[in-house]
């Protein structure tokens, strides 16, 4: 039986370009999708095509992304806020941990799991399903797409 030594199990150590390419690809991809939605409007009905949720007559926490996105690659954060809250609640989120991963990347480091990454996901999926709950309760129709 061979026996293998954990320096038989190291990852090789990668070149600079080869770490950036996932965050670069990402960041490319987000950037990509938004300058689509700047320049066709998805406030025009159907212009996207017609949301599954919608047509069976609820918001699903996605509804008004689209339009929030137009409105914020355009200025409005009061429009966008308007069309998802939780996704604008959520872009500073995503930025930062983008910019995390790129630095990250860059400089060739892991980061250890924080201890806090499992709290704070379940805390952000049960604020996701609040979210949707309450944006399709007559009560918070402020807070519908």
């Amino acid at each position: 039986m061979t026996t293998l030594s954990a320096a038989t199990w190291a990852e090789p150590d990668r070149s600079r370009p080869r770490r950036v390419a996932g965050p670069a690809l990402t960041i490319a991809g987000l950037a990509a999708a938004t300058l689509a939605l700047a320049l066709r409007d998805p406030h025009q009905h159907g212009s996207w095509g017609l949301c599954p949720s919608q047509a069976m007559g609820f918001d699903c926490p996605g509804c008004g992304g689209l339009r929030a996105v137009n409105d914020l690659t355009h200025g409005r954060l009061l429009d966008a806020a308007s069309s998802n809250l939780y996704l604008v609640v959520a872009i500073p989120v995503v930025v930062l941990l983008l910019g995390r991963w790129v630095v990250d990347a860059w400089r060739g480091t892991e980061r250890p799991a924080s201890p806090l990454t499992v709290p704070l996901l379940v805390t952000a999926g049960l604020v996701l399903v609040a979210f949707t709950v309450l944006r399709n309760v007559p009560a918070c129709g402020w807070l519908a797409s």
